[in-house]
């Protein structure tokens, strides 16, 4: 009788250790694609009308899909001139905020699929591979590509093309030659930067 009673609280303890562990394992994983993803988290928790299940989901199988990609590096050569069509893309704005932002909108497209990420032509699936490395970085260029299909106005193509430098600029680096240019490259960042919000004062005056 002992023996069995032994027997029946040792399966009862074994099944609550394994329950502690399931439930901690789901709340883990949670976690975990939280802080993977940041706003992107709670932006598909949006769509997904709150269901934060549906949306763990949705972004546990993006890790899966295109967890294990390797960013392609650029060539010097590729580097600098993706550098000089985006400063092209900032004088463009100037005098044509429309045209410069459908052209960044492409080339953000180009410079992702020249590091390994799907094609361009397929935007979902593209920021979705995108999200999975650089979820921080995705906004500015999903309001940039909203704003080429919208009627969005001239400040909010700025502010957009102002935010999706953030991911320009994490595809154009992370290359074995870059530590030599960095800091004169986060120096044109700035000025340019400036020169857009410095457009403004000149368009109102």
């Amino acid at each position: 009788m002992t023996t069995t009673v032994v027997i029946i609280v040792a399966v009862v303890l074994v099944l609550a250790v394994l329950g502690f562990f399931l439930v901690r394992g789901r709340t883990g994983g949670g976690q975990g694609l939280r802080r993977r993803f940041g706003p992107e988290y709670e932006r598909t928790v949006a769509e997904h009308g709150g269901d934060t299940k549906a949306a763990e989901h949705e972004l546990a199988e993006r890790v899966k899909l295109h967890g294990s990609l390797h960013e392609q590096p650029l060539s010097p050569e590729a580097r600098e001139g993706y550098a000089g069509r985006w400063a092209m893309v900032q004088e463009t704005f100037i005098d044509s905020p429309r045209e410069a932002v459908a052209e960044a909108d492409a080339l953000l497209a180009r410079l992702a699929r020249d590091r390994g990420f799907p094609d361009g032509d397929s935007f979902e699936e593209q920021t979705a591979a995108l999200s999975v490395h650089h979820a921080g970085e995705l906004d500015g260029y999903r309001r940039v590509h909203t704003a080429v299909h919208d009627h969005s106005s001239t400040e909010e193509m700025r502010t957009a093309l102002i935010e999706a430098r953030a991911l320009f600029d994490v595809l154009l680096g992370d290359t074995p030659s870059d530590s030599g240019r960095r800091g004169r490259h986060e120096t044109k960042n700035l000025n340019e930067t400036e020169n857009l919000h410095g457009t403004k004062g000149r368009t109102t005056a």
